[in-house]
């Protein structure tokens, strides 16, 4: 069994859906978990400390280590004075997951810019904020896990979600920057991508889903991906009704010449939508390109 004894974890979004999960599952396992929410509605709105507690409440009854956040993630003050809490409670942190996350899905043409940024400030900033303030926690210890929380809707788009289909996506490039920058400190960072039957996603997904999409699937993954025994970094997973696959971002053959206008990209198009045989780094996509 995959254990946790003596670690302690950040968990944000805690208070429901795939956060509460997250926080059962490492805490069943050993971790002491600092379980942090808001408490707002779907669209972010609102507050209460009620979520938080009663799920470090459950963990404590089942004879776990756990305290309550409901701090602001999306507020540099309110990720350091997490972190804090988490220092002040357990000495410690070992793992951050960032899952808190709001929804203001609109189609693109109605979409204000208010509805945009407050997107962007819990899913981006907040996983940006929490993550760089325990940062030098995990690089003075030379450890650390940190999964970010990403979706099918940023990797392949989604209707009526220009907001958090470019927060999802942004999270990939900040867990893919994050594990490069950690790699010497053995700090890993991986994303999910999860599809699971939660409070945000009801609306979204078919009924027949609920009964096989359930967050203690994702749980399974992320409870993986935070164990010292998991070597990926800088990668992402779909995660949801029992399946894991790794997605990536890759770079076709292409095709170049030295010649490059308009018409000669037109005539050879097909060349440059190929898509095998691909690199899947930056430095490989610049060796190409010489």
């Amino acid at each position: 069994m995959l254990r946790f004894d003596d670690r302690v974890a950040i968990i944000t979004g805690a208070g429901h859906g795939l956060g509460r999960s997250h926080a059962l599952l490492l805490a069943e396992r050993g971790a002491k978990v600092v379980v942090n929410d808001l408490g707002g509605a779907l669209d972010g709105t609102g507050a209460s400390a009620g979520p938080a507690a009663e799920v470090a409440d459950l963990i404590t009854k089942n004879g776990g280590q756990a305290v309550a956040s409901a701090d602001n993630v999306a507020t540099p003050e309110g990720a350091k004075a997490l972190v804090q809490a988490a220092v002040d409670a357990f000495g410690r942190v070992d793992i951050v997951v960032n899952n808190a996350g709001i929804l203001r899905d609109k189609s693109f043409g109605k979409m204000t810019v208010e509805e945009f940024d407050a997107v962007l400030a819990v899913h981006v900033r907040g996983s940006y904020l929490v993550s760089q303030a325990a940062y030098p926690l995990m690089k003075a210890a030379g450890y650390g896990r940190v999964v970010n929380t990403s979706s099918p809707a940023g990797l392949f788009g989604n209707f009526g979600q220009a907001n958090y289909s470019t927060a999802k996506m942004g999270l990939v490039g900040l867990t893919k920057t994050l594990g490069i920058e950690g790699a010497r400190n053995g700090i890993k960072a991986n994303a999910i991508a999860p599809v699971a039957w939660t409070r945000m996603t009801e609306a979204l997904l078919p009924a027949e889903f609920e009964a096989k999409f359930t967050p203690e699937r994702v749980s399974a993954l992320v409870a993986y991906l935070v164990h010292e025994s998991c070597e990926a970094s800088g990668e992402v997973f779909t995660v949801g009704g029992g399946k894991v696959a790794r997605v990536f971002v890759a770079e076709g053959p292409g095709w170049k010449t030295d010649d490059l206008t308009p018409e000669a990209i037109a005539g050879n198009w097909e060349s440059v939508m190929a898509e095998q045989p691909y690199v899947l780094t930056a430095a490989d996509s610049m060796k190409a390109m010489l």
